[in-house]
């Protein structure tokens, strides 16, 4: 669309994008147009009033997400609370409710003088980032097993001071059991026959991230809860993201483990149940 007014472009880029069933048509036009600019969201849009010239490539990435390509796998970013991270395939792409999980996890941390926090299962780095952005004081580390995410992953945390393990989630960092303060995480959680409907999470997230194994999707999220258990001290906080359809079952499952204290259910911004937390006894 280069010559093209930008506004007409941005106009005709969410048409394109509304028509493949892109849920947020006009902000991921913009987007993609603040991208080639190098703008910020802001910017394009009051570019957009000024009559400014359309960016060159625009037609061509819009074409591309309108096959349902990951916006964030287009411009290689995704943000999450403060930070930046950099994505692309083979990595799940952080999602915004996540962010409340995270909020959890860094108030515990932003409590004690200096805080040892693990974030379990962590592809692209998103909550460990932030707690170790959000909370400077704390020694935050990060296990990954997938080589691709563990890849992006590094890139994300190198520069926060993070350490990152290659390693199983199930038996990482065996030599610090009962040294942990805080122990978070988002695991694969997806029951085997619930294919998410979006093209981008079920054909570009890896599948490694999304399925919990089992046919409830529960395998992964009580080895995680395992481990939160072995490597928290007492008084140690926990909390794990699952899906709204598996809070009773991770609520049971903490309670009859018998060493948690405070189980209780934690809802998104949206009211949905979309993660458990507790206190180790």
């Amino acid at each position: 669309m280069p010559g093209t007014n930008l506004a007409e472009a941005l106009a005709a880029a969410a048409a394109r994008l509304a028509e493949a069933g892109v849920p947020s048509p006009r902000v991921d036009a913009e987007l993609l147009a603040a991208h080639l600019l190098g703008v910020s969201l802001g910017r394009v849009r009051a570019l957009a009033l000024m009559d400014a010239e359309s960016p060159d490539g625009l037609e061509d990435l819009v074409a591309e997400r309108a096959t349902r390509v990951p916006l964030q796998h287009i411009t290689g970013r995704a943000f999450f609370r403060h930070v930046e991270l950099q994505v692309g395939p083979g990595v799940f792409v952080p999602r915004p409710e996540t962010e409340t999980v995270a909020q959890h996890a860094i108030d515990q941390a932003l409590a004690l003088p200096a805080a040892k926090v693990v974030d379990l299962g962590t592809g692209s780095g998103a909550i460990a980032a932030a707690v170790a952005s959000e909370v400077p004081t704390a020694t935050v580390y990060a296990v990954e097993l997938s080589d691709l995410a563990h890849a992006w992953a590094e890139r994300n945390l190198a520069p926060l001071g993070v350490t990152l393990l290659r390693d199983d989630l199930r038996t990482a960092l065996s030599e610090q059991d009962g040294t942990f303060d805080v122990v978070v995480s988002n695991p694969p959680y997806i029951p085997a026959e619930a294919v998410p409907r979006e093209p981008e999470v079920a054909d570009h997230d890896p599948q490694m991230a999304l399925y919990g194994g089992g046919a409830d999707g529960m395998e992964l999220p009580a080895a995680t809860a395992a481990t939160a258990a072995r490597l928290l001290k007492p008084g140690g906080y926990f909390i794990m993201e699952h899906a709204e359809v598996q809070a009773a079952a991770v609520l049971s499952l903490l309670q009859a483990a018998g060493c948690w204290q405070q189980v209780a259910t934690e809802y998104d911004l949206t009211g949905r149940e979309r993660a458990t937390s507790a206190r180790r006894l």
